[in-house]
C-alpha cells in the first residue's frame, strides 16, 4: 500500500505526560508514525509526537490511539469518530513529468521523485534539473559541475555522470606522490581521482563539485567551486589561490 495519513475526527480527549485537552478536534497520523493533534486555533497542534517508536489504534467500541516514543506518551480517545484514509507523497518543485507513466515528477530532498510510481533518482550535489530532456529515456537532465560542466540524464543508469567525466579527464593528471596518472573511479560512493599504481599507491582525491580553471603549484589542477578557488588536494600547502 502507498504512504498514506490516517485522519480521525470527532469529540476526543488528548492526554501527554504533563496536561489533558478536550474538544472536537482532528487527529493526523502521518506514514512516518508522526501524530499531529489540531483544533479550531492556529497552525500549531495543540499535541504532538513527531516520529513516536510505536502508534496504536483500537477499533473496538470507542476510539482509542496511543503513540509512544522513549518515555513520553500521547493518548487520544473518542466517541463516534470519523476514520479516513488519504494516499499521501512527498512534495516537491515541478520538473515535468515521467515520460512512460506520465506522472507528474518533483524534485524532492535530492532527488527527482515520479508521484504516481514512487521511483526515485537521486541527484548528485550541487545538480541543477534543466528544462532539457534526455534524448534516450525522455527524463529531464541535470548540469553538474565536475572539473567542466556537463549535462546528463537524470538516470544514473541511462547516462552515467561518471563515464563523462572519466571520458573527459581520465589520465589527465598526475599523482603528485608517485607521477602515475590519477584515474577518475568511483570508491566507497565518491568520484575519484585515483592514483594508477593503487595499491601500492595509495593516494586520491574527491573530485569537487567546479570546473578546472586553472593550474597549482604542485601540478594538480585548480577548481572554481561555489565557496572560492582550491586546489584537487583539499589540503595542499602550496595552493596560493584567493
Amino acid at each position: 500500500m502507498a504512504d498514506a495519513i490516517r485522519a480521525f475526527a470527532g469529540d476526543c480527549t488528548v492526554e501527554t505526560d504533563d496536561r489533558t485537552h478536550r474538544g472536537r478536534v482532528l487527529v493526523l497520523v502521518k506514514p512516518d508514525r508522526t501524530v499531529l493533534v489540531h483544533d479550531a486555533d492556529g497552525y500549531q497542534p495543540v499535541a504532538w509526537l513527531t516520529r513516536a517508536d510505536s502508534v496504536t489504534v483500537e477499533t473496538g467500541e470507542g476510539f482509542g490511539l496511543t503513540a509512544h516514543l522513549d518515555d513520553r506518551r500521547l493518548r487520544v480517545t473518542g466517541d463516534r469518530i470519523r476514520r479516513s484514509v488519504y494516499p499521501v507523497t512527498e512534495a516537491g518543485m515541478p520538473v515535468g513529468t515521467h515520460p512512460e507513466t506520465g506522472g507528474p515528477l518533483v524534485r524532492t530532498g535530492g532527488a527527482v521523485v515520479d508521484l504516481d510510481s514512487g521511483a526515485r533518482y537521486p541527484l548528485v550535489a550541487g545538480a541543477t534539473v534543466l528544462d532539457a530532456r534526455c534524448p534516450d529515456c525522455g527524463l529531464p537532465t541535470m548540469r553538474v559541475d565536475r572539473g567542466a560542466t556537463f549535462e546528463v540524464c537524470i538516470d544514473r543508469a541511462c547516462d552515467p555522470l561518471d563515464d563523462a567525466v572519466r571520458d573527459r579527464f581520465d589520465r589527465a593528471w598526475t599523482c603528485p606522490d608517485c607521477g602515475s596518472a590519477l584515474r577518475i573511479i568511483r570508491r566507497n560512493g565518491r568520484l575519484l581521482a585515483g592514483c594508477d599504481a593503487y595499491p601500492d599507491c595509495e593516494t586520491a582525491f574527491t573530485v569537487p563539485a567546479g570546473v578546472v580553471v586553472d593550474g597549482c603549484s604542485c601540478g594538480l589542477p585548480v577548481f572554481e567551486t561555489a565557496t572560492g578557488r582550491r586546489c584537487l588536494d583539499g589540503t595542499c600547502d602550496r595552493f596560493e589561490g584567493a
